[in-house]
This record gives C-alpha cells, sequence and structure tokens, in this order.
C-alpha cells in the first residue's frame, strides 16, 4: 500500500554538495529533512537543525524515504541504495542537484564533463573569461556546489560547471548552453554495472540541447559519429588524432592547435605554455578555447588567458627535486586513462607509486605503458596485492603500508634523472578522505627529505 506523501523534500548526504542543498531549499521556504547515515557529521547536522531544520544523522530511517514528496541524493549515493529503492516503488520522486540548479538559474551555463581533464579544463575556462572582462561563476564537482551560487550571486554573469557522471544520472532537465565532452576512458565499474553504461551516462550532458546550444565533443571518442548525429545543437569538435575528422574546428600536433571556426582561422602555440605541458593537457587546451568561443569570448583574451593559467595542485604538479630526483603530485589520477597520459608526459626513467581503494580497475591496460617507461612500481593501499599480482613481471614491485614508506623507498631506489610520480590509479578513501588530502600528504613527507 502506498504511504501518505509529506510536503517536505528529503536529502540524502551531508558532504558539501548535500549540505549546500539542504540550505537552499530551505531559503525558499521549502520544508527539508537531511539524512546521513555517518555519525561524523553530528556536528553538520547540529548546524542545520539550529536553522531550524530536521536532521537524522548516524541512520536512514525507511518511514522518512517512503513519505518524502521528493528525495534529493548527493551524487556519491547510488539509486541502488535500499532505502531510495523501496520509497522510489512507492512512487516518491527522484531529483539531482543539477535540475533543481537548472530551475532556478537564468545565466548561461558552460557545462565540462569527461572522465580526464574536467577540473582543469573547468579552471581553465574561468580564468580565460575572466581575462576577457567576464565574471564567471566556476563550480560544481570541482569544489563549490552550483546552489552556492543560487545564494549569492553576486555579479557574475556566466556559470562554468565540472559536472561528473553521478550527477549527470540524476539529470533529467539540466540544459548546459555549451555542453564540453573531454575523453571517455573506462572508469567507475565499482557504480557501473558496465562501461557502456559509464559511457551513456557522459553523453548525457548533451541530451536536453537545443538548436542554440553548443555540443563540444573530442572527436576520437569511440561512436562519435554515430551519436553526435543525434544532437539538435551545433557541434564544434576537437581531436589530436590525424585524419579522425575531416571538418575539425581544433586540430592538435605536436605544437600547435589549429583553431577553425566560421569566424575564426587561428593556430594557438603551445610550446610556451609551460603549465599546460603534455598531449592530454593541449586537449584540454582546445576545448576550452572552443567553448569560450560559443559563449562570446574574444581570441585576444582567449591567449593572455592562457599565458596566465596556473595548474591545479594534484595533477601533474612538480614538488620538487632532490640529488638529481624529481617528484611529481599526481594524486588526481584515479584511474588507469589518467595515469597512462602522466608517463607519457616523462616516457622513461620512472618510479610509479600506485595504489588505494580499486573502483573495478583493470590494471592490465597499464601493461603496455608500464613495459615502456617504469622502472619500478611502489604499490600501496589495498589494492597493493593486486598490482603486484599484475605487474611482478613486468618490473619490481614493491609493496610498502603507507605514503611515508612510499615515497622513501622510491627514494631509495632512484637514481639521478629519474621521476618519482604519484599517480595511483585508484581512489584515496581507504587511507584518505580525498585526492587531494592524499596529494598534500605526499607533497609534504616529499619536502621532508633528507631534513
Amino acid at each position: 500500500m502506498k504511504k501518505e506523501k509529506q510536503p517536505y523534500f528529503l536529502v540524502i548526504g551531508l558532504g558539501a554538495s548535500g549540505t549546500s542543498m539542504v540550505k537552499f531549499l530551505h531559503s525558499k521556504g521549502k520544508t527539508v529533512i537531511a539524512t546521513d547515515i555517518d555519525d561524523s557529521r553530528i556536528k553538520i547536522g547540529q548546524d542545520l537543525a539550529a536553522l531550524g531544520i530536521k536532521t537524522e544523522i548516524g541512520f536512514h530511517d525507511q518511514e522518512t524515504f517512503n513519505r518524502a514528496c521528493v528525495i534529493i541524493p548527493s551524487p556519491g549515493i547510488p539509486l541502488t541504495n535500499t532505502f531510495i529503492k523501496t520509497a522510489v516503488g512507492l512512487g516518491v520522486e527522484i531529483l539531482g542537484e543539477l535540475d533543481i540548479f537548472a530551475q532556478y538559474n537564468d545565466l548561461p551555463v558552460i557545462a565540462i564533463t569527461g572522465t580526464n581533464g574536467k577540473t582543469t579544463t573547468t579552471s581553465l575556462i574561468g580564468d580565460i573569461l575572466k581575462s576577457c572582462g567576464m565574471k564567471p561563476f566556476v563550480g560544481g564537482n570541482i569544489g563549490t556546489p552550483l546552489v552556492d551560487h543560487l545564494m549569492n550571486k553576486g555579479k557574475t554573469d556566466v556559470i562554468v560547471a565540472e559536472i561528473s557522471s553521478f550527477q549527470l544520472d540524476l539529470s533529467n532537465r539540466f540544459r548546459p548552453d555549451v555542453g564540453v565532452l573531454l575523453n571517455i576512458s573506462e572508469d567507475h565499474l565499482d557504480r557501473y554495472e558496465n562501461p557502456q553504461a559509464y559511457e551513456t551516462s557522459k553523453w548525457s550532458i548533451f541530451k536536453h540541447q537545443m538548436p542554440a546550444d553548443t555540443a563540444v565533443i573530442n572527436g576520437s571518442i569511440k561512436k562519435f559519429d554515430a551519436l553526435s548525429k543525434k544532437f539538435k545543437s551545433k557541434i564544434f569538435t576537437f581531436s589530436s588524432k590525424k585524419n579522425t575528422l575531416i571538418n575539425c574546428n581544433a586540430k592538435i600536433d605536436s605544437k600547435d592547435i589549429r583553431i577553425i571556426t566560421p569566424k575564426l582561422n587561428h593556430t594557438i602555440k603551445t610550446d610556451q605554455l609551460e603549465e599546460l605541458q603534455g598531449p592530454h593537457n593541449k586537449e584540454n587546451i582546445a576545448a576550452a578555447v572552443l567553448a569560450c568561443l560559443a559563449i562570446g569570448a574574444d581570441i585576444d583574451g582567449i591567449l593572455k588567458g592562457l599565458e596566465i593559467f596556473k595548474n591545479l595542485p594534484h595533477r601533474m604538479e612538480f614538488v620538487k627535486t632532490i640529488d638529481g630526483i624529481s617528484f611529481y603530485n599526481d594524486s588526481k589520477g584515479t584511474n588507469t586513462d589518467a595515469v597512462i597520459k602522466a608517463i607519457k608526459c616523462f616516457r622513461k626513467n620512472i618510479i610509479l607509486i600506485l595504489g588505494g581503494r580499486e573502483k573495478g580497475t583493470d590494471f592490465s591496460l597499464l601493461v603496455n605503458d608500464i613495459q615502456k617507461s617504469v622502472k619500478a612500481i611502489i604499490a600501496m593501499g589495498e589494492c597493493r596485492t593486486i598490482i603486484n599480482d599484475t605487474f611482478s613481471n613486468i618490473c619490481p614491485v614493491l609493496e610498502v603500508q603507507t605514503m611515508k614508506d612510499a615515497v622513501q623507498t622510491a627514494f631509495d631506489e632512484a637514481f639521478k634523472n629519474d621521476i618519482i610520480l604519484l599517480s595511483p590509479a585508484c581512489a584515496s578513501f581507504d587511507m584518505y578522505e580525498n585526492y587531494a588530502h592524499r596529494g598534500n600528504d605526499f607533497v609534504t613527507i616529499v619536502n621532508g627529505l633528507g631534513n
């Protein structure tokens, strides 16, 4: 028998995204209940309760789920959650944060997704638009929840949003003026039934676009030809593969990116952009430039933005050189494709620190590049034994318990001109709060070597 619904929104998960959503809905006069099964969120619950918001911390109550008029799960909570499934079976509506945002937002949106490069490209677009005299709000999956903008609009004139597949899974209305799809490679197979389901999620960023909108897409992505024909929006393409596209709008070679649009024909020299080196960053540049052109930016401002951009921490971040041995922090490299891109930046003399919590990862995808470029692997975290089993016949693999052991062991194994690279191919949650926490620990330990 169906339960009688109550006029309240139930927000599940009180991380940054969920907490902001609760406060936003409350500010709009909605009745909200917030729940998080993690009892470490009790302080957040107390802060929300002080605002007059009911909270259920450290437990979930099925009746609370069943009687809600709308459930809004935080992006990290799968829809296979038993409490959610039971409520949905009783007719409770599910909404995602993107749909809530879309309902109240009145500014143009550039939305960026892909397996790798999202955060760099999102930040780069934000910096370029600032150089063009615009006032972007940069947020979403990059750190600041989108609804924070709705509560603090200021003088913003454009939204630049990093969007994850988890956010897209809950989106039924979100329509970006410019959607960007950087790449798709195997990831999150602990969440998705198969790689095809993950791919479908990524492509869905374009599903609500109309003819006035623009889709910026890496033309090298599998199924590009078939899927892009279904879109109503204008399409800008970029590619680093020769002969991939005849009418490519951003053709990438070893040193240049040639931009060709109906209004512009310009070659961008990339060898002077020190913060954006590596083949993967050329694709990020191409995508960012096309997105900014689509929203109305001028080429002079775009070039200025590229020149002043500073790369973000934990993404191929140079830490220091000790005795001729260079340390790089790529803690954001949480899947195999990201690690391959990192390896290709150096190509040889690499001691690679791998490991953490795996996500249904097929580590064998790394074999070819490790065989060519990696001298030794330091395996850490929950999946260190899997890493050892996968690569022990390719190169020496040394298992360690902690990041301190990983850094010291790598340093002990290294010689002058070697590269020690933290690019884990795994999530951080077995040992750390997030990838940034892991990367900061690595940097602190490296800076302490020899002291």
